[in-house]
């Protein structure tokens, strides 16, 4: 196996959570001098919007923070994802169960919930705040940048 990290992202239609997800983990790993040895992207296990931008909210509120999400388009999980990635992170507990219900059993173990390395912050789940106002998405970031410190050390800890 290569030095070379791969960390997949997953939310439902790939336009709010995980997109800020890969942002926000984006923007740590190259604060971090990572970015020669990770590989990030987020998909959807549902393809509503494929090829569209994120959620302007989302956008708007990651961008408060110092994070761009304009580069990134909406795509869906495919076959292929399964074997080629380090990590699959799920934002909750319905995508990780149809992460699961496609992962061939040799992959399983890549598949988690993301809040998995947040564990101080006593949640499972990274709500969906698409139906919500502006405080869902500013929740969202608040968990994302735990679960990404976490993740960062973890990530560490395997490179050696």
């Amino acid at each position: 196996m290569s030095n070379e990290i791969r960390v997949l992202f997953v939310c439902m239609g790939n336009i709010c959570r995980s997109p800020t997800a890969q942002g926000v983990f984006e923007a740590l790993v190259e604060r971090e001098g990572l970015s020669d040895a990770v590989v990030i992207d987020s998909a959807g296990t549902h393809a509503f919007h494929v090829g569209e931008p994120p959620d302007e909210r989302a956008r708007e509120a990651a961008s408060r923070r110092g994070v761009d999400l304009s580069r990134q388009r909406a795509r869906r999980v495919a076959a292929e994802d399964f074997g080629a990635w380090d990590y699959i992170l799920a934002m909750d507990e319905d995508n990780l169960a149809l992460l699961h219900g496609q992962c061939p059993a040799e992959h399983r173990e890549t598949v988690r919930l993301f809040l998995e390395f947040a564990p101080h912050t006593g949640e499972r789940e990274v709500p969906d705040p698409y139906y919500g106002g502006a405080t869902g998405f500013e929740r969202v970031l608040d968990l994302v940048e735990s679960a990404s410190e976490g993740l960062i050390a973890d990530i560490r800890r395997r490179l050696g």
